[in-house]
């Protein structure tokens, strides 16, 4: 068994999150084997507390932490075991731990959340910044390569010039390279 969590989720001080949990299994749920535990920690050395089961049905344990905001909003047949946190507060933050077991899958699936409050939304990113530098160096890097090129065609012509003036020369003159005439054309 397979369980898929993010591994960290943000929200908003104030707002609703649904803390998504699913998981794969070979095997079609059947409630009456099927257990679910939602739990929670402060900290990571700090002691698990239990405030979601399933056993048949789901069983909401009223942690005084949570009171009334904890709604399950999953669908353990379709393989989601998420649940929702209304009205997040500061003091939620922490680590939500989620244990799903399907037998006869004998292995039970684990999957770790942390969840971090946020009291202000996080500012829009302005991405202007980022495609200007982006536009000017893929520019400069185009530039760079126009005169590269350039500079090649440009040594490639004069190679080519010198190669025919060097024909044209030995072809006019035979000569043997150091502008003596050549022996088999006295």
């Amino acid at each position: 068994m397979e369980v898929m969590a993010p591994i960290t989720v943000n929200a908003l001080n104030g707002s609703s999150v649904r803390l998504p949990c699913t998981f794969n299994s070979c095997y079609k749920v059947e409630n009456k084997q099927f257990s679910l535990n939602w739990t929670y920690q402060v900290c990571d050395n700090c002691t698990e507390e239990l405030f979601l089961q399933f056993r048949l049905k789901i069983m909401n344990k009223q942690l005084d932490r949570f009171g009334d905001r904890v709604q399950f909003t999953g669908n353990p047949s379709k393989y989601d075991v998420s649940f929702t946190l209304r009205d997040v507060q500061l003091e939620d933050e922490g680590t939500y731990n989620c244990y799903v077991l399907n037998p006869p899958d004998r292995n039970r699936g684990h999957g770790r959340i942390q969840l971090k409050v946020l009291t202000e939304e996080p500012p829009k990113r302005d991405s202007t910044v980022a495609v200007i530098v982006g536009a000017s160096v893929g520019g400069f890097l185009a530039v760079v390569i126009l005169v590269l090129v350039i500079v090649k065609c440009v040594r490639r012509k004069k190679q080519q010039r010198l190669n025919t003036d060097d024909q044209k020369t030995e072809e006019e003159g035979k000569t043997d390279g150091e502008g003596n005439p050549d022996e088999g054309t006295k």
